[in-house]
């Protein structure tokens, strides 16, 4: 491989890497838009955001706000993507598919709870 195809072929890479990440951002206001939960956690994350600083939490307490914010919103994408997939699969009413729905809901909701101290 010549430098010139070694150049060419890292364009193209980054070029799919810029394409990847406005996917993802589409991806991240479809979520916003389509789901009210999305909204609660938006809400939530700037309320939580907020009180960390009037807190001033330390530098390790927010590596654990930052840990529980992500989790909560990666569950809350992975549960939106697998219920737009099951509607694609199943557009008409399926046992199958509600306890299918119900099953990633619950752990969308699991990922949101905090110890008790």
């Amino acid at each position: 491989m010549g430098p010139l195809q070694t150049a060419q072929s890292r364009a193209f890479q980054f070029s799919g890497r810029i394409r990847s990440f406005r996917y993802a951002i589409a991806g991240i206001v479809r979520m916003i838009r389509c789901q009210r939960n999305a909204w609660i956690h938006a809400i939530a994350t700037v309320g939580v955001i907020a009180e960390g600083c009037f807190f001033h939490l330390s530098p390790s307490e927010w590596c654990w706000l930052v840990l529980a914010i992500s989790t909560v919103w990666t569950a809350e994408a992975l549960n939106t993507a697998f219920e737009y997939l099951a509607d694609a699969a199943s557009p008409n009413f399926h046992p199958i598919v509600r306890d299918a729905k119900d099953v990633a809901a619950g752990g969308r909701c699991s990922s949101q709870r905090s110890p008790r101290r």
